[in-house]
Parts: structure tokens; C-alpha cells; sequence
């Protein structure tokens, strides 16, 4: 039988893999496999999420505000936790696009989001941004939103690097229940 040397009692080579105890934790998140997929990715212009979003309540919808507008949901697969899409009702695909009244509602939407998102959890700092097309990494280019994404110092650690997984602290509906009371004290 193969054994390695330094460790007599270790077993044998071929046997060593599946199923073996060994120092690595596991977190398993089988939900992102949806978003690894595709699943649910509107096939053309017909099927947008950010479209059929306003029809269902705030709570199903994972709504936190809506405005004349444009309205603020969670995103689905968040970078950080209260991770939210600023998101026009009229479906749109480019900035320019956007009329002026929509432009500065977006506007005073993500200035209000940043400050809820202070309030509720104590962010420290924001990315905050559009991806405009596919090759800039929009995940649904046919329907402009823009991304709030809190920070905190330490939020970026080895997970995402190395596991290729984001440790999120709350589910999804409590930080929506979170963030839409904050909402109503900023």
C-alpha cells in the first residue's frame, strides 16, 4: 500500500480524497447555482425581472422603497449584505436614455438608499455604480439599475478569493424588513 512516510498512520493514497475528515469547513450555498446557471436570466426583452418587480408586493418583491420612478429592491445575489438595486419602472437599457425626471429620482433614490443602509447597519463606505451592456458585466442589460453596495472594513476576506463564496449574515427578507424601516426614519 501507498502511505506518505511522515505519517505512518495515514491511509492509504488511493483511499484518501471524498468523504475523508480533513481541516477545510464547508458552506455550502447550492442558491447561487440559479445565478451560476443563468436560471431565471430574461430571455430577451419580453421576460425582465426589474419589470414584473413592481407588480408583486414589497415583501414578495424584496421591495425597500418605491418612488414615482423608479423604485429600490435587494439584489438577489448580493455582493454584500443590503446589497441594492436602484431600478427606473420604465424599462430602459442605457443611461443616457433615462429622462431627466427619472435621472434625478435615481438619483435622490441612491442618496437615500446610502443613508438607510448607514442607518440600518452602519456602513462604513459604498461601491456604487452601472454596468451598462453585458461586456461590462450587467447581468440583465436590457433594464438599467444601478448598484448600492455597502462596505465594512474586513468585508473583504478570503471567501470570495479563495471559495469563490460570499458569507452573507441575514437572509434576504430581514434585511428588506431592516432596510424599509430604516427607510422610514432617513
Amino acid at each position: 500500500m501507498n502511505r506518505d512516510a511522515s505519517e505512518p498512520d495515514a491511509p492509504p493514497r488511493e483511499q484518501v480524497g471524498v468523504g475523508d475528515a480533513d481541516a477545510f469547513q464547508r458552506l455550502w450555498t447550492p442558491h447561487r447555482m440559479a445565478y451560476i446557471k443563468g436560471e431565471g436570466k430574461p430571455a430577451g426583452d419580453t421576460e425582465c425581472p426589474f419589470c414584473s418587480i413592481p407588480s408583486l408586493g414589497d415583501t414578495d418583491g424584496l421591495i425597500v422603497a418605491r418612488g414615482i420612478t423608479a423604485y429600490v429592491v435587494l439584489n438577489l445575489y448580493p455582493y454584500n449584505g443590503g446589497h441594492l438595486l436602484v431600478v427606473p419602472y420604465r424599462h430602459v437599457a442605457d443611461y443616457p436614455d433615462l429622462d431627466d425626471a427619472e435621472t434625478a429620482e435615481v438619483a435622490v433614490l441612491t442618496k437615500r438608499a446610502m443613508r438607510a443602509l448607514r442607518h440600518a447597519s452602519d456602513a462604513q463606505g459604498f461601491n456604487i455604480g452601472m454596468n451598462q451592456g453585458g461586456i461590462a458585466g450587467a447581468g440583465i442589460a436590457a433594464h438599467l439599475h444601478q448598484h448600492v453596495v455597502p462596505r465594512w472594513g474586513g468585508d473583504t476576506n478570503f471567501m470570495p478569493v479563495v471559495g469563490h463564496t460570499k458569507v452573507l449574515p441575514q437572509l434576504l427578507n430581514q434585511t428588506r424588513e431592516l432596510l424599509a424601516a430604516a427607510w422610514a426614519q432617513v
